[in-house]
């Protein structure tokens, strides 16, 4: 029996493409790889749980195991300096698509599969989704990937000139309407599939522009997983160029920030209910004393003349200081 790998983003697209290999006698075995962009809002999970959570639940739909590969320090150079370059926003889509295939097809190798599954469509996407594109995969591979729901529309494959599979057994789906995947997914009996993948929030401009404020003060343009996951949660605000904030805006956000109690300063107003807030950067006393104006006006002590604000300092003792809230047309004025 051949053995494939198939690449789960999550979606549909990648859960019927699997299917349509299963179908003909395979052994198929799904991978998924975290970068620290895709997926839904992750902080109030585990991360690498909650980037694989719709993969992990398409892999179960379809009885198959699934290998989640931990690709963060990696992807570092794909998104800061993209061959390919980048899409609407700070999203590298051709070279990250390029980029999991390569990791794919060195694990593929490694543990003795014969060729990659995609749920690619032709047209699909803009940029990493093109007839002149798709090929550049395909040299990659040793022309070992096979792309299912298009395959008919592309050029013969390895796994189907050795008999493998069957050509005529995959699809010929071509553009972006999902009328095709939806008529294909009720033949297989799928009454629940998730919605389309690519939930990555390199595409998001809000998100992206936090992304660029924090690579144009980082010397290096280094980043973690840490920046990555604060990126997503809170307001952020820039005091000076060594020093910005975040502000939560709920408890979910006030719990996530108050575990890197450890790395940073944190400031919350104690004598009112208040946001929890981070100090990102380097802080001096007048940035702090500034920071906790801005506490308490985050807080129910807006209105109020003062408001005690509580600085924790990286695990240790907390000091507690009094700072009068600023007032609205201050904020207005800096942010």
């Amino acid at each position: 029996m051949h053995k494939a790998l198939s690449l789960i983003s999550g979606g549909l697209d990648s859960m019927l493409a699997t299917k349509l290999i299963m179908e003909q006698g395979v052994h198929v075995e799904g991978i998924n790889f975290f970068t620290g962009f895709t997926g839904d809002h992750c902080y109030c999970f585990k991360q690498l749980e909650k980037e694989a959570r719709n993969a992990k639940w398409v892999c179960t739909q379809l009885g198959i195991k699934l290998h989640v590969i931990d690709v963060v320090a990696e992807f570092k150079p794909i998104l800061l300096n993209p061959k390919y370059g980048y899409g609407a926003n700070l999203n590298p889509c051709l070279d990250c698509k390029l980029f999991m295939i390569s990791k794919a097809q060195e694990w593929m190798r490694q543990y003795g599969f014969d060729f990659l599954i995609t749920g690619e469509v032709l047209g699909q996407r803009p940029k990493s989704q093109r007839k002149d594109t798709l090929p550049l995969a395909t040299e990659i591979t040793d022309d070992r990937i096979v792309r299912p729901l298009s395959a008919k529309l592309l050029q013969t494959t390895l796994p189907e000139r050795e008999g493998w599979i069957n050509r005529e057994l995959l699809c010929n789906f071509n553009g972006r309407s999902r009328k095709p995947q939806i008529k294909l997914a009720a033949r297989f009996g799928f009454k629940e599939f998730p919605q389309p993948a690519g939930g990555c929030v390199l595409t998001d401009e809000n998100f992206c522009k936090r992304l660029q404020d924090l690579l144009d003060h980082r010397l290096d343009k280094n980043y973690s997983l840490d920046d990555v996951l604060l990126l997503r949660i809170g307001r952020h605000l820039r005091i000076n160029p060594d020093l910005k904030i975040i502000v939560g805006r709920d408890e979910t956000e006030n719990n996530f920030i108050a575990k890197y109690q450890d790395k940073y300063i944190l400031l919350q107003s104690i004598s009112h209910p208040g946001a929890l807030i981070l100090l990102d950067g380097k802080a001096d006393t007048d940035a702090i004393q500034l920071v906790a104006r801005l506490t308490a006006y985050f807080s129910k002590g807006r209105n109020a003349e003062k408001v005690d604000v509580a600085i924790r300092k990286h695990l240790e003792n907390e000091q507690t200081i009094t700072a009068m809230p600023l007032a609205p047309e201050e904020i207005l004025q800096k942010w």
